[in-house]
């Protein structure tokens, strides 16, 4: 018959033993990782410099939608849609005063989410009338008398009162013309104005990242910046519990209009940052414009190679809206 003494110890080491083993498992557990989210979106809107570079009456006409940019719109969805995913476009609503908007009707129809863009393309952090808008500069008397307060809400509201008389349905979220390296964390007024107005979320943050010298193929060290900027491309919600959906760099008109990228330099940036979301499981928002992709990515070249990274990774990925990405931080 063991001593009591011999019984304790024993009992004292396979407890330890099983303490430590506990101890083990827990630091190499890991909670599963999330469904990288990936939101293929198009502002509907003409880009100055296109379709050639001596081009800037856009800037006074962004809704006035051509042809070819609302072919290429309608096309990219048809491709998002068949790789099962949706695409979210945002609408400056200019557009609707155009004869024929089906098109629009038989996008939201198959599916796609369409969001608030603006009238006008209005800048939501001016704060002079004259840096609204390039319009209100060259015809001033649309906006005599008004804040640039009071031009920002009245644009936004006339872009949710065009959709719903001429579209018949409501916008999905809001996006900024022109993005902000720090979204609107300075602007509680402006955050205010868009829940005054209605949304939940909306995407205005584009974040900081190197691009190189203009016209000379990336660095390793522009890529390394552009696939880090990921990181502070997640959803989150501002204080006032307005709800931030960050759009992922590069943009299409960062790197072609204003960088001269060549369309290889622009698919592997592209590739890089969406292969960072899916390893990681987070987000990721491409940001583009059919009005430049029509000219740079005639072949829907970058969409494919999204949507075909997103087949690759299996259930490790989707293709969403926004406001499945706004979900995240709600």
């Amino acid at each position: 018959m063991e001593s009591p003494s011999l019984n304790r110890r024993r009992f004292l080491a396979a407890t330890s033993a099983l303490g430590l083993s506990a101890a083990a498992g827990f630091a190499s557990f890991q909670p599963p990782k999330r469904k990288a989210q990936i939101a293929i979106t198009l502002d509907l809107e003409m880009s100055r410099e296109y379709p050639r570079r001596d081009i800037r009456e856009w800037d006074f006409e962004k809704g006035n939608l051509d042809q070819p940019t609302k072919d290429y719109a309608v096309e990219a969805g048809r491709i998002v849609r068949e790789a099962g995913g949706v695409l979210h476009y945002f609408c400056v609503a200019r557009v609707l005063e155009q004869r024929d908007v089906q098109w629009l009707q038989d996008l939201k129809t198959a599916g796609h989410p369409i969001g608030n863009h603006t009238y006008d393309h209005v800048n939501v952090l001016a704060r002079k009338p004259e840096e609204t808008q390039f319009r209100f500069q060259r015809s001033p008397w649309l906006v005599k008398g008004k804040s640039a307060e009071e031009i920002i809400r009245e644009n936004i509201r006339l872009c949710t009162t065009a959709m719903e008389q001429r579209l018949g349905f409501k916008p999905d979220g809001f996006r900024t013309p022109g993005g902000f390296s720090n979204g609107l964390a300075d602007r509680p007024d402006v955050q205010q104005l868009l829940v005054d107005c209605g949304f939940t979320w909306i995407s205005g943050k584009y974040p900081a990242h190197a691009t190189g010298k203009p016209k000379e193929e990336p660095t390793d060290e522009v890529y390394a910046s552009i696939v880090k900027a990921q990181a502070d491309a997640q959803p989150f919600a501002y204080p006032s519990k307005l709800i931030e959906v960050p759009m992922s760099p590069i943009s299409d008109v960062g790197a072609f209009r204003t960088n001269y990228w060549k369309r290889e330099w622009f698919l592997k940036a592209i590739g890089l940052g969406v292969d960072w979301a899916i390893r990681t499981g987070s987000t990721y928002d491409f940001l583009a414009h059919p009005s430049c992709l029509v000219v740079e990515d005639p072949e829907f070249e970058t969409i494919r190679m999204i949507c075909r990274k997103v087949k690759e990774a299996g259930d490790r990925a989707e293709i969403v809206g926004l406001d499945r990405l706004a979900a995240r931080a709600g």
